[in-house]
């Protein structure tokens, strides 16, 4: 490869530097080998000094520095040092304009309608943030032309095979992010307070929003929130930067300990005791703290608890199946006589241990028998928080007395994060 070739003036320096960052669809910046004219780094040094130019470095910034990810975190002393070495530097350097230097250029025509298409434009780093309300979800939830998938700390949205190669569907509407985060301002959060606020936003890299259609672009752009306080979920933003991160949330510790009480069970008593352990891929937080879908979230959560339990493997385990009129039982009232009558455990302690499976049946079957008005409550937040942590409480403490059962002498579970995350 060989070096541009640029006369060793600012003007033309600038000019390919800009050039090359509006035109190349990417905005990538300048390439500047390491045989290059002794002349040109002195320029670009003097526009690094004065505030026009910054320098990417893979050892240093970033390991692609095709991609600028953020405004340089250097000093500008350090960045000249990099063009200082940059025959020693091994791959080169590569040259980007500043906001500054791009503040008078105008934004290309091909990006008109594209706001984070344009903010790329004025100098915005592909890996810097942008944050929205959380509702901006929903239209991709509830539409079945998309995937969308719910990790703890972020989601997964994207046009189905369907629906992107049906042509009489809008090209507009054939999207995808994979990279969504989640992120909270726990500034004014009080753990025992419940109605103080728990502030969750969505977040989003510039580069994949200008990635968008200019339609979704526009939708997206009118959902954005100020970064005030805001920080990306730690786990998240690990993972995005390419670690390992060794903890998990509280729906994926629910199907953890789900799948470890399933092998406990079948250790015991030769039958699984759930017939489900994976978890539905719209299972998450609530996109907004409404009754409707409060009232979405306890009845899914029921269907993989209560209605989740076999009676096959309350039957292996020797639960009886009626009560002393001869009426059937159900699968909690089961469970909860085989741990007092069978296992011995005190009344009170069981009733204090299955009170929060009773209560997501509970509060299921008041929606079955009520008009309700679809309300705005944001203790919601809160209140699915605190359940989600009582359950798997719940099912800890199951799953650890079950390990003491003779025939699960040994047993280990899959997994054994460092972390568990509250939220």
């Amino acid at each position: 490869m060989t070096n541009p070739r640029i006369d060793p003036v600012p003007d033309d320096l600038m000019n390919a530097v800009v050039g090359q960052y509006l035109k190349s669809g990417d905005f990538n910046g300048l390439y500047l080998y390491t045989d290059v004219d002794p002349a040109l780094v002195e320029v670009a040094k003097g526009l690094v000094i004065d505030g026009n130019l910054q320098v990417m470095v893979s050892e240093v910034d970033y390991p692609n520095p095709h991609i600028r990810p953020w405004p340089s975190r250097r000093t500008i002393e350090s960045q000249s040092d990099s063009l200082d070495g940059i025959a020693s530097e091994g791959y080169g350097v590569v040259l980007y304009p500043t906001p500054l230097a791009l503040k008078s250029v105008r934004v290309p025509a091909r990006l008109k309608g594209q706001p984070f298409g344009s903010a790329l434009a004025k100098g915005r780093g592909a890996l810097e943030l942008a944050y929205f309300s959380f509702d901006v979800l929903e239209p991709y939830r509830n539409d079945p032309r998309y995937h969308f998938r719910y990790w703890d700390f972020g989601v997964e949205m994207g046009i189905g095979d369907d629906a992107y190669l049906d042509e009489t569907e809008l090209d507009r509407d054939k999207v995808s992010l994979s990279h969504i985060g989640f992120a909270y301002d726990l500034s004014s959060y009080d753990r025992t307070d419940g109605n103080t606020p728990i502030v969750r936003r969505v977040a989003a890299f510039y580069g994949d929003l200008a990635k968008l259609t200019p339609e979704h672009q526009q939708r997206w752009h009118s959902y954005q929130v100020k970064d005030d306080c805001l920080e990306p979920h730690p786990a998240w933003w690990s993972a995005q930067m390419g670690h390992w991160e060794d903890g998990i949330g509280p729906f994926d510790h629910l199907f953890l300990e789900l799948k470890s009480l399933n092998a406990l069970w079948t250790g015991a008593f030769s039958e699984t005791l759930f017939k489900h352990t994976d978890r539905p891929l719209d299972f998450g937080w609530l996109l907004r703290p409404s009754q409707r879908e409060w009232d979405e979230f306890i009845v899914q959560l029921d269907k993989l608890l209560s209605d989740n339990i076999r009676h096959d493997g309350l039957d292996a385990a020797g639960a009886r199946r009626k009560d002393k009129n001869n009426q059937n039982l159900g699968t909690l009232t089961r469970l909860a006589a085989y741990l007092e009558e069978d296992r011995g455990i005190e009344a009170t302690v069981v009733k204090d241990f299955m009170r929060p499976l009773r209560e997501v049946r509970q509060a299921r079957q008041r929606p079955a028998h009520a008009l309700r008005n679809n309300i705005t409550d944001k203790t919601f937040v809160h209140r699915q928080i605190v359940l989600l942590e009582e359950l798997n409480d719940l099912l800890r403490e199951l799953v650890r007395w079950l390990s003491t059962h003779p025939k699960n002498q040994g047993w280990k579970p899959d997994l054994e994060p460092d972390v568990y995350y509250r939220m």
